[in-house]
Formats: structure tokens, C-alpha cells, sequence
């Protein structure tokens, strides 16, 4: 196994692992606003550090103003690091749309998914999802030079599976984005042959990450406003 490769099955591993890090950390969703139809905002500081197999530098910052997001700010040659979050078990089969917003602040020099060896990002949000002793893992990615669009780095054996989606790719920097998916209809479009019957394991938990260990490069990004709409 190359080792890109190898680094990244790592990374999988302990992000599918992660329930059982949170297990005494699991933190409510925040309280709902008026006439916000169910809409919930996860608390940005229920996020925690995955410990295994992480660095030992937490790179990631909270910012409260003018409204709370977490800035990742990676520089070689540190370890990766992911904040993680652990979505209550009474919430697990009730989301309907999960959705966040992100900004690139810095690409990190050539990063693209698709390519063993180069696969750094200035931006990752993972999305996991645990059937018995199977854990699946979305990987939504602000890529430097990827292709926006492009589904790869497909990982599949008996106890996980994994496809990385790169959903925004290179400049401009700054701005922020919304991104918004249905957890069903992702899990369904790449684990079940897009069968809108098939049945969807428990939602279990979200990430983010940003690196730049492949390519030794800066990279940075920031997150906000997750937000949770449960039927």
C-alpha cells in the first residue's frame, strides 16, 4: 500500500471509529430558533479533537465573532488533526438535510483527491454512517486543483466504505459557501446503486479536516453553521 494511501485509511479508520472517542463526550444539538421548522444548530463547541492516531498539535481555532466558526490552520510538517462531532443517538434516524457553510483560505500547493499522493485539502467534512460492524464515510472536499463534481478514492471491504466528493475546487479563496445534501439520498446514490428504496443506516456522526501533509504544503479553511433539519 502506497502511502498516501495508507494515511488515508488510517485517517478513515479512526473517523468511523470516532463514536466510541465521543462516547462520553456527546454534546445536545442546540436549541432550536422559533419558526425554525425543526432546524437545529449543532453548538460549534461540541466538536472535539479524534484522538487516534492524530497529532499531537490541535491547529484548529474557534471564533465567536461576528459568528462562531472553527479556522484550521495546518503548516508542515505537523500530523493531521479532525474535530469531530457526535450526533445524539435520538437524532440519529430523524435528519433530513444537514448543512454547513466553509471557506479556502489557503490551498495547499497541487492538493487533488483523485491522485495517490497528492490528496490534501483545504477543506473536508466527513459524514458517517454505521450498520452493525460496517461504517460508512462521505468525504465532502474543498480541493486545490481537483475536479469539482468528481466522485473517487472509492474504498470498499467488509467493514467500511468510503467515496470522496469534491464539491468546490481552487479560488477564490475567502468566501463563504453553503453546501447543503440529504443524508439518505447521498447514502443511497453511493452505497445502494441510487435505490431510493434501500435502507439507510444510522447517521452517526460529522467531521472536518484540513491538511497538507501529502503535499507539504500550507492549508487553510474555515467552518460554521451546521445546521441539522430533522423530520
Amino acid at each position: 500500500m502506497r502511502a498516501g494511501a495508507a494515511r488515508e485509511w488510517r485517517r478513515t479508520r479512526w473517523i468511523m471509529n470516532a463514536a466510541f472517542a465521543f462516547a462520553c463526550l456527546a454534546v445536545p444539538l442546540g436549541a432550536s430558533e422559533p419558526n425554525s421548522k425543526r432546524d437545529v444548530a449543532v453548538d460549534l463547541k461540541a466538536f472535539r479533537v479524534i484522538p487516534q492516531e492524530s497529532g499531537s498539535v490541535n491547529y484548529y481555532t474557534l471564533h465567536q465573532a461576528p459568528e462562531a466558526y472553527w479556522h484550521a490552520a495546518y503548516h508542515p510538517p505537523l500530523d493531521t488533526a479532525v474535530l469531530g462531532y457526535e450526533i445524539p443517538e435520538k437524532e440519529r434516524r430523524s435528519v433530513a438535510h444537514l448543512k454547513w457553510k466553509w471557506r479556502a483560505v489557503v490551498l495547499p500547493k497541487g492538493g487533488d483527491e483523485c491522485i495517490d499522493g497528492r490528496g490534501d485539502s483545504a477543506a473536508v467534512v466527513y459524514v458517517t454512517f454505521r450498520r452493525g460492524l460496517r461504517w460508512y464515510s462521505l468525504k465532502y472536499v474543498w480541493s486545490a486543483v481537483g475536479k469539482r463534481g468528481a466522485t473517487c478514492d472509492r474504498k470498499r471491504n467488509p467493514f467500511r466504505a468510503q467515496d470522496t466528493i469534491i464539491v468546490d475546487s481552487g479560488p477564490p479563496v475567502g468566501d463563504w459557501r453553503t453546501v447543503e445534501i440529504d443524508p439518505d439520498d447521498e447514502f443511497r446514490k453511493h452505497f445502494e446503486a441510487g435505490d431510493p428504496h434501500a435502507e439507510v443506516p444510522d447517521l452517526v456522526g460529522i467531521a472536518i479536516m484540513t491538511d497538507g501533509d501529502q503535499t507539504k504544503s500550507p492549508s487553510e479553511a474555515d467552518y460554521g453553521a451546521f445546521t441539522l433539519s430533522l423530520r
